[in-house]
């Protein structure tokens, strides 16, 4: 009996070709990225939760939220660079590049994401759900800023920093004041740091690239060893953010523990890399980096839960 006759084997035909697309578009938004994110934005809801009443409802919705923003970034992302990544040998073998996801897919998938962030902002409170479009908007606008400014790092760092500062509103609602919110702002402004740190040092894969295509990036602008000191400069700043954090949130041994473990880990990451030396790159990016946000995570929950 044929394939074509086969109920079975046209069942697993089906379900084969069913998992090598959700594969495809799971690349193609560099889903396990989000242990980026998603770490601070918990850690900003540790942070809140002595205040404010954290309910497992918007907690899910919180989840949410962060899976559907950070699809639609990268669905954006991937479909305004869709003719830089088919020129960079870096990026040449990906979905867009490839074919092995069209077009009309990605922007129906950017589409659907975008829709399911804007509904559960809608389901968390009225302010998260007035600000998702603000959000969407600065979210998207990153992957422009590399066409005219070196600063683009930067403007990914904020994308990211909206995720802590978020997850805080989600669960406090509108502040009654500035002082309200300072930990959550610290912690945002500590992200956009962090992430411009290490994104500098991920561009450094593209330098020649780049500068041929006249993309704009702190690399290109400063060469390989000034993207490394502002990218260590960034990093330091990021220390400093956390160390606010802590004394505005009130936080105890844990927590200083643990930020002082974040600053050994970077202090690593910088190590790794040199100016002659960018073989280790891709382990700085992931690698440490997943270390920084789910330890940071931890660090702040276990320290919310001693003080009790």
């Amino acid at each position: 009996m044929t394939h074509e006759h086969d109920p079975r084997a046209r069942s697993r035909a089906t379900s084969t070709g069913l998992l090598r697309r959700i594969r495809a578009y799971g690349r193609l938004i560099r889903f396990s990225h989000t242990v980026f994110a998603l770490p601070f934005a918990l850690a900003s809801v540790a942070l809140a939760w002595p205040r404010y009443p954290v309910t497992l409802r918007s907690l899910v919705w919180i989840l949410v939220a962060m899976v559907g923003a950070r699809s639609a970034a990268m669905g954006f992302n991937r479909l305004a660079d869709r003719r830089f990544d088919a020129l960079n040998p870096r990026t040449q073998a990906w979905e867009l590049p490839q074919g092995k996801v069209k077009v009309r897919e990605a922007v129906l998938l950017t589409l659907l994401a975008s829709a399911l962030f804007v509904f559960a902002a809608s389901q968390l409170n009225p302010l998260c759900f007035a600000l998702s479009p603000l959000a969407l908007a600065v979210i998207f606008f990153y992957s422009l800023t590399k066409r005219f400014t070196w600063t683009s790092h930067l403007f990914l760092g904020l994308a990211l920093s909206l995720a802590p500062m978020g997850a805080w509103l989600a669960v406090g609602g509108t502040p009654n004041s500035l002082g309200d919110i300072a930990p959550p702002l610290f912690l945002g402004a500590a992200v956009l740091f962090w992430l411009a740190g290490f994104d500098t040092i991920y561009a450094l894969q593209d330098f020649d690239f780049d500068r041929s295509a006249r993309l704009r990036s702190i690399p290109v602008r400063f060469g390989v060893r000034g993207a490394l000191y502002l990218s260590s400069a960034f990093h330091c700043l990021t220390i400093l953010f956390l160390l606010l954090v802590g004394l505005t949130a009130r936080l105890g041994p844990i927590y200083w523990f643990g930020t002082a473990a974040v600053a050994l880990v970077l202090l690593w990451e910088h190590r790794l890399v040199k100016p002659d030396d960018l073989s280790r790159v891709n382990k700085a990016f992931f690698d440490l980096n997943a270390y920084v946000s789910v330890g940071y995570f931890l660090a702040t929950l276990a320290d919310r839960l001693w003080a009790g």
